[in-house]
C-alpha cells in the first residue's frame, strides 16, 4: 500500500503550477515513507503502517469496529514522534457507574448531534481479570476524541449503517445462525462416523432373560443382574476396532449408523452458499473452490467480489488511512520537513491523496492486457489507473522503464547494434517499435510536439477548408 498526493488539489486550491505541485508531492511521499514503511508508526514498535491497517481492518470485520490511539512518543533513535496504538474494541465500553448516562453509548460519549466527544477505554482487556474489570475505577481511562486544537486523538473505524449508531457490528452477524448450524451438523456427522468405526465385532449369548435370571439367581428387580449390568460403572468404554463383550442375555442392536452420509456434501454446500451470500463474497472465492465453475462464471464472481472489495477499500481509506495520514502530516509540517503554508486553512488540499492497494490478479492475463490496451486507445482509462489495478505505482513504473530504455541504448551502442534494437532490449513491443519508425520516416513528430516549430508547421500545412469540401470528397 503506497500513498500518492493528489497534485490536482494543490493546483486548483493552492494555485500551484504542475511542476511545483509534483515536486511537493514527491517530497512529501518520500518523508511519509520513512514513517509508514518502518516501525516508527507503531507505538508497540512491531508493525509498519500496512500491518496496523491490517489489524484495524481485521478487527473491524470480526468485532464490528476497531480503535487507534494517536500518541506522541518521542524516542532518542526515532525520526518521528507521532505513533498509533491499536486497541481491541472489547476494551471500549461503558463503565458500570455510568450505565445510566444517556450520552454514553457503548463507551462512546457523544454530544447532542451524535458526534463523538471521547471514549472510555479499559487499561486491560476484560478477559484478563473479570473482578478488576468490574470493580476498579482505576482500570478505566477517558480519552477525548480530539485535542483542544482539533487533532484526532482516537480513530474509530466502523461502518455506520443507521443514524445515531455509535458502534459497529461484525460482518458475521447476519450468518451467525448458519455458522452454528454448520458447526453442530459437522460435529454430529463426525460423532456418527466415529461411532460407526468404533466397534469391529460384538460377542453375545443366545440365552433368554429368564435363563439368565435363573443362572445368576434373583428376579427382574432393582438389584437383579440386568440392573447391575446396566449401571455405568459396569459399562466398558468403547475403543476403535475392538471386540466388545456384552453381558449375557443382552442383544446388540444391528441398526448402526451408515456413514459417510450421501447428502452430507449437498447440505454443507447449501449452508456455505448462504454464508457466502450473507458475507457478500462469492461462494467460489469463500471456499477457494473453482472446480465447479467455468471461465465466464468465475470472472463474473470475481467482478462481483471486487465491487464489494472496492467499497471496503474506499471505506478503509476514508475512515482509517486518511485520518492517520492527517495526524502525520501535522507533525511533518510542524517540524518543517514538509513546506505547507497556511496548513490549517488549506488542510484538505495538503492532505488530499490517493492510495495504491494490491492488485486484483487476473484469470486470463492476455485478455486483460488486451482490454487494458483497448481502454487506453479509446481514452477510457489512463496508465495511472491501469497501473493502480495491478497494484503498482505509475510514476515508479515509468521511471524504471525510462532507466531501462536508457540502459538499452547504451548496450546497443556498445555492441554496435541499430538504435531500433534498444527498444526491443527494453521490452517494447514490435508494434510500438514499428510505429515509432513509421513516425520518424514520415516526419510526423511536429504534429504531436509542443515545440514552436511544430506549431508553425501545423499552421502552414495545406488543409482544405470545411466549407470547400464537395460532395465527391464525401464519396
Amino acid at each position: 500500500m503506497a500513498v500518492h498526493c493528489r497534485t490536482g488539489s494543490l493546483e486548483s486550491l493552492l494555485e500551484w503550477d504542475k511542476d511545483q505541485s509534483s515536486d511537493w508531492a514527491n517530497n512529501t511521499e518520500d518523508h511519509f515513507s520513512t514513517w509508514a514503511e518502518s516501525t516508527e508508526c507503531d507505538a508497540a514498535r512491531s508493525q509498519t503502517f500496512l500491518g496496523l491497517t491490517l489489524q484495524a481492518f481485521t478487527g473491524a470485520m470480526i468485532n464490528g469496529d476497531s480503535f487507534g490511539l494517536v500518541m506522541w512518543l518521542p524516542r532518542p533513535d526515532g525520526r518521528w514522534s507521532t505513533r498509533v496504538q491499536t486497541i481491541e474494541s472489547d476494551r471500549v465500553a461503558t463503565p458500570s457507574w455510568l450505565i445510566h448516562d444517556k450520552t454514553i453509548r457503548g463507551g462512546v460519549k457523544v454530544d447532542a448531534f451524535g458526534a463523538p466527544l471521547g471514549y472510555w477505554i479499559q487499561k486491560t482487556h476484560p478477559g484478563d481479570d473479570i473482578l478488576l474489570h468490574v470493580a476498579s475505577r482505576e482500570n478505566w481511562e477517558y480519552v477525548p476524541a480530539f485535542t483542544p486544537w482539533g487533532t484526532r486523538r482516537v480513530i474509530h473505524l466502523f461502518e455506520k449503517e443507521r443514524s445515531g449508531q455509535s458502534r459497529g457490528k461484525s460482518i458475521f452477524t447476519a450468518v451467525m445462525r448458519e455458522f452454528k448450524m454448520l458447526g453442530e451438523y459437522l460435529g454430529y456427522e463426525l460423532q456418527a462416523s466415529m461411532l460407526n468405526a468404533m466397534i469391529a465385532r460384538m460377542i453375545k449369548t443366545d440365552m433368554d432373560p429368564a435363563a439368565v435370571a435363573e443362572l445368576f439367581g434373583g428376579e427382574m428387580g432393582e438389584d437383579s443382574y440386568y440392573a447391575n449390568a446396566s449401571k455405568s460403572i459396569n459399562q466398558r468404554k468403547m475403543k476403535g476396532g475392538t471386540f466388545q463383550v456384552i453381558p449375557a442375555g443382552f442383544v446388540m442392536d444391528e441398526s448402526a449408523p451408515v456413514r459417510p452420509n450421501a447428502a452430507f456434501g449437498e447440505f454443507v454446500e447449501s449452508i456455505d452458499r448462504v454464508i457466502a451470500a450473507g458475507l457478500n463474497i462469492p461462494y467460489e472465492l469463500l471456499l477457494k473452490d473453482f472446480s465447479k465453475t467455468n471461465y465466464s462464471s468465475a470472472r463474473a464472481a470475481l467482478i462481483e467480489a471486487w465491487r464489494f472489495f472496492h467499497s471496503k477499500r474506499r471505506w478503509l481509506q476514508d475512515q482509517w488511512v486518511n485520518p492517520v495520514y492527517e495526524v502525520w502530516m501535522e507533525e511533518a509540517v510542524d517540524l518543517g520537513r514538509v513546506d505547507a503554508p497556511d496548513f490549517y486553512q488549506n488542510k484538505f488540499a495538503y492532505c488530499a491523496c490517493r492510495w495504491v492497494f494490491s492488485g486484483r490478479g487476473s484469470i486470463d492475463p492476455v485478455k486483460d492486457a488486451k482490454a487494458a490496451e483497448l481502454r487506453l486507445k479509446m481514452t477510457h482509462s489512463t496508465q495511472q489507473e491501469e497501473c493502480a489495478e495491478l497494484g503498482k505505482d505509475y510514476e515508479d513504473v515509468q521511471n524504471q522503464r525510462g532507466r531501462e530504455l536508457k540502459q538499452a541504448f547504451a548496450v546497443a551502442d556498445e555492441l554496435g547494434l541499430p538504435a531500433e534494437s534498444a527498444y526491443y532490449l527494453a521490452g517494447f513491443s514490435a508494434a510500438g517499435v514499428d510505429s515509432l519508425a513509421t513516425a520518424e520516416e514520415e516526419d510526423l513528430t511536429p504534429y504531436y510536439s509542443d515545440s514552436d516549430e511544430a506549431t508553425e508547421t501545423n499552421t502552414n500545412t495545406d488543409v482544405k477548408p470545411a466549407d470547400s469540401v464537395s460532395e465527391n470528397d464525401d464519396e
